[in-house]
């Protein structure tokens, strides 16, 4: 006779961002929020405060007649009042629908449509988008400028201003019980490869996710950090940053518009902040910032930076010339969105430096939460030996199980995996190593060629900014790799110097065939290097 389990004599409570809340109002009511505004003034608050108005505009939300499952949509910086929708929206059972204000206008539309957003809120920034869309967008009943009556913009659009929707409402709201998988949350792809797909983010995968990337083996957020991130609310939930923060009771910095350099550092300097979190574009140009004025930020002890790889050079000039620990990572939208963080384990902290750096060019350990194999082409296996490269698939808590509407069936396979896209080897300390994504692995013979690879070694000339590699056509061997690369500003490094670079460093039928210069390169609506417009630019 089979035995039978036995069940755990513990209470079962539902993961719900309400329990986060909940818990940020208890715990933490003096813990700080700090945004900048649209107009690019500071503003400052508690979590008591924060909690008051939240409360306030659900009250809003529901008089709307917002309730369970409607998709409520935002184009808006990280401020005071995208954080009060997050959780208002998601603590009535509705869903906070990001939408990235950087996607051509009919994107937007479409995505506004695919999701079927009953009502929308934008910052004032982001005006001329909202008339641009809203005559295209007929399930969407009200437009909401998050600002006061006094500031509300002119516009063809009719619009109610949000502190005039939450004025004079109770500040104490009788959230209901909600299952926690329901959905709370839904952040659309970048779309550069065909239309925008959206991944519905759920309560239980939310909450797991923050916890994890909390943890004291990853990003160690704690009550007596303040946490800036650049990443963008409109972007993967800012990484589960706003959700986290107030798990830990983290002061919490928002830069708003800010995205610049110098009120970055302002904000970083003067709010004490520890934590930074964004992608490798932005550090790029906050360091060069620094370096030019030889200063140096205050009181940040870590930088997180994800979103495409970080190369070599940018993490050894924050780590050896800044003293600022570097937390490498991927994810993406799909993952809710983090999947993998580069923190050292025990002993290798006492490492040489370089050896160090080597180990945080990777893309990390798979937090607790999230599977990953690597597949050849034929969906076998491949061995954790750090050798054998193959599609990367992933599985896990807060992984996506399909897309919005059905969209991108053939991402998931029979077995329960994610397909990502993306090349990738793994160690045998769990190390994840990114070598391309599919679509942009080099294929020259018959072999693949790793773009990154390619692009970290030009990006190590102290005088190469930025740099790209990309596949060019070729008549003898289908494609060749091509460096398109930015200078440091009064530099004259040559193509030749940025090809010698790769002298024994790699095989020689690697080498780039060539190394082109332009101002500046193009960037996607996320931050990422825009290797598509590329492509076009230098198709022939």
């Amino acid at each position: 006779m089979a035995k039978k389990t036995i069940p755990g004599q513990i209470m079962t409570m539902p993961l719900t961002a309400t329990s986060i809340f909940r818990h940020a109002m208890r715990a933490h009511p003096e813990a700080e929020i700090v945004w900048r505004n649209s107009d690019m003034s500071i503003d400052r608050h508690t979590f008591a405060d924060m909690g008051r108005r939240t409360q306030q505009l659900a009250h809003a939300l529901t008089e709307l007649g917002v309730g369970p499952g409607d998709r409520v949509a935002t184009l808006a910086w990280n401020n005071a009042q995208h954080l009060e929708l997050y959780y208002a929206l998601a603590c009535i059972g509705a869903i906070c629908h990001t939408i990235n204000p950087r996607l051509h206008p009919d994107q937007i539309a479409f995505i506004v449509n695919d999701a079927e957003d009953t009502h929308l809120f934008f910052d004032t920034t982001f005006a001329p988008l909202i008339d641009a869309v809203s005559g295209r967008c007929p399930t969407v009943q009200g437009w909401y400028s998050l600002t006061g009556p006094d500031r509300v913009p002119e516009m063809k659009t009719e619009v109610i201003d949000y502190e005039s929707l939450i004025a004079d409402k109770p500040v104490v709201f009788d959230w209901p019980e909600i299952d926690e998988n329901a959905a709370m949350a839904l952040c659309y792809t970048s779309g550069t490869t065909g239309n925008p797909k959206g991944v519905l983010y759920s309560h239980r995968g939310t909450v797991l996710h923050a916890m994890g990337v909390s943890g004291g083996d990853w990003l160690a957020l704690s009550s007596r950090d303040a946490t800036l991130p650049v990443v963008p609310m409109f972007h993967a939930c800012a990484w589960g940053i706003p959700y986290a923060a107030l798990m830990n009771g983290s002061k919490l910095v928002l830069p708003g518009p800010g995205m610049d350099p110098a009120p970055l550092q302002e904000l970083m300097d003067g709010e004490e902040v520890t934590m930074i979190s964004g992608v490798p574009t932005v550090w790029l140009g906050l360091y060069e910032y620094l370096d030019r004025r030889g200063e140096k930020l205050k009181t940040v002890k870590r930088a997180m930076m994800g979103g495409s790889a970080a190369p070599l050079s940018l993490i050894e000039k924050i780590e050896k010339d800044h003293g600022t620990e570097v937390v490498h990572g991927w994810g993406m939208t799909e993952l809710s969105p983090v999947g993998s963080l580069a923190v050292l384990k025990r002993g290798e902290d006492k490492l040489p430096i370089d050896e160090r750096l080597q180990i945080k060019t990777k893309q990390g350990r798979a937090l607790y939460g999230v599977e990953m194999r690597i597949v050849n082409d034929e969906d076998e296996r491949l061995p954790h030996d750090g050798q054998a490269s193959g599609m990367l698939q992933v599985r896990g808590h807060w992984v996506a199980s399909s897309y919005w509407g059905g969209a991108g069936a053939d991402a998931f396979t029979e077995d329960g995996w994610f397909s990502t896209g993306d090349v990738a080897a793994i160690d045998e300390k769990g190390y994840l190593r990114l070598t391309d994504r599919t679509k942009d692995v080099i294929k020259s013979g018959g072999e693949w060629i790793s773009s990154i690879d390619l692009e970290n070694i030009a990006m190590s000339h102290p005088d190469v900014l930025e740099a790209a590699c990309i596949a060019a056509k070729h008549r003898k061997w289908d494609e060749r790799p091509l460096i398109v690369a930015v200078k440091r500003e009064g530099s004259d490094v040559t193509r030749e110097d940025v090809l010698a670079l790769y002298d024994g460093q790699i095989a020689k039928w690697w080498t780039p065939d060539d190394v082109v210069f332009q101002a500046e390169l193009p960037h996607t609506a996320t931050g990422k290097v825009s290797k598509l417009h590329l492509r076009e630019q230098y198709a022939d």
